[in-house]
């Protein structure tokens, strides 16, 4: 058993190092797009590794993001010790974006690359990474799409890095997030064809921490399908939702919210649920 774990950290070892060497072989200075989550934050963390000051992290505000995944990103950038800006702006501004349709992300990820391109010239750098990795071709991504189309670099997808090397290289660094669950912006929760506003991403954030402190789980999506909120909750922590005290609890502070009806999807968290049910 000791000698698998000890190939399996020579491994990680072995990938963070080509990771690394990556950045020292394609710039001296580079700007990391940091959302917030694990992948992100492990090209940051290789990023700092190879060009020291040269990295720089940038993190975009676009209103659509929450407030959790601002701080833990801000944590994050200080554990690595990158530099770290915040650019703001406001994504319900794009009507393309507002009106919710089958290229929603794609509208999202074409201002972000844009915005990031922006930056990127104003400090005199080439090169612009994300966190887009090999697992992730398995999804509709047109968002992909999108930061392909400004130029935006994917070292995790280009190396074939899977999401459990990045969180066990993640964890090899003692980053505090290595075993986050994955997220994406609370626009995410709407049906598509349903406009997006304030009121519902900020019913819909409130909501998502309301299940979580009552419930103690870790990942969690409310989708808001107008009078109806469907909660969702990853499927190793299903069990923690058959609390008849806590479910009447969640039902009426969901319903203070402005939502008639909460139910619970027993079928527990998939990536892209509500675009399979819609």
């Amino acid at each position: 058993m000791l000698d698998e774990r000890q190939k399996m950290s020579n491994t990680i070892n072995e990938i963070s190092s080509k990771l690394i060497n990556w950045f020292s072989e394609n710039s001296k200075k580079v700007i990391v797009a940091l959302s917030g989550g694990v992948d992100s934050a492990v090209v940051a963390l290789c990023a700092k590794e190879a060009l020291g000051s040269g990295a720089l992290a940038i993190t975009a505000n676009y209103k659509t993001l929450s407030e959790e995944e601002l701080i833990t990103a801000r944590k994050v950038a200080d554990e690595i010790g990158i530099e770290h800006k915040i650019i703001e702006y406001d994504e319900l501004e794009n009507s393309q974006f507002v009106n919710n349709d089958h290229l929603r992300c794609y509208y999202c990820r074409k201002e972000l690359g844009l915005r990031l391109v922006r930056e990127a010239n104003k400090y005199k750098v080439k090169l612009i990474v994300d966190g887009t990795h090999k697992d992730d071709l398995g999804d509709n991504r047109p968002g992909i799409k999108a930061l392909k189309e400004n130029g935006i670099k994917s070292p995790l997808l280009e190396m074939g890095i899977s999401k459990c090397e990045i969180r066990l290289i993640a964890k090899q660094y003692a980053l505090s997030i290595f075993d986050k669950p994955s997220n994406s912006c609370l626009a995410s929760r709407i049906p598509q064809g349903t406009r997006i506003n304030y009121q519902r991403l900020k019913k819909i954030e409130i909501s998502e921490m309301i299940v979580k402190n009552i419930f103690d789980v870790r990942q969690v999506r409310v989708r808001d399908h107008t009078d109806v909120a469907r909660i969702e909750v990853g499927n190793d922590e299903l069990y923690k939702l058959f609390d008849v005290a806590k479910l009447k609890m969640v039902d009426t502070k969901l319903k203070e919210q402005g939502f008639k009806f909460v139910s619970i999807d027993t079928k527990g968290y998939k990536s892209g649920n509500l675009t399979i049910i819609e």
